[in-house]
């Protein structure tokens, strides 16, 4: 996909700003069995067609105004993914303004997820 320049500049930014992770480093954790909130911020649409295991969705346009009745933890550790990694580093850019101290973008997101042959669903 072909992204605007204005847009890159905006998710450079967050990247600055936010940490990152890969998704085999998030498998490794699920596989070890360790705790942490995996949230798909991609759109309802992306959502429905399916989506990696362990996940809950909260898209990009709502989850400011819905984690915190969903993961009222500040501290709690939470990766975030989109489709490549783009929106998700804004998604957490966003929830670290919020309070939020250990959210983490998974660089590559969705797409790379399901290259790896991870874990999928779909609703």
């Amino acid at each position: 996909m072909k992204h605007s320049e204005g847009f890159l500049k905006l998710v450079n930014e967050a990247k600055s700003r936010v940490k990152e992770t890969t998704p085999e480093a998030v498998r490794q954790k699920q596989e070890a069995g360790e705790a942490f909130h995996f949230v798909d911020v991609r759109e309802d649409k992306e959502w429905q067609a399916g989506h990696a295991v362990g996940a809950i969705h909260l898209g990009k346009g709502i989850i400011e105004r819905d984690v915190e009745a969903t993961i009222p933890d500040h501290d709690a550790e939470i990766i975030l993914y989109c489709g490549g990694g783009y929106r998700s580093a804004l998604a957490a850019d966003a929830l670290q303004q919020m309070g939020y101290t250990n959210v983490i973008s998974m660089d590559g997101g969705w797409t790379r997820w399901k290259n790896l042959d991870y874990p999928t669903t779909s609703d």
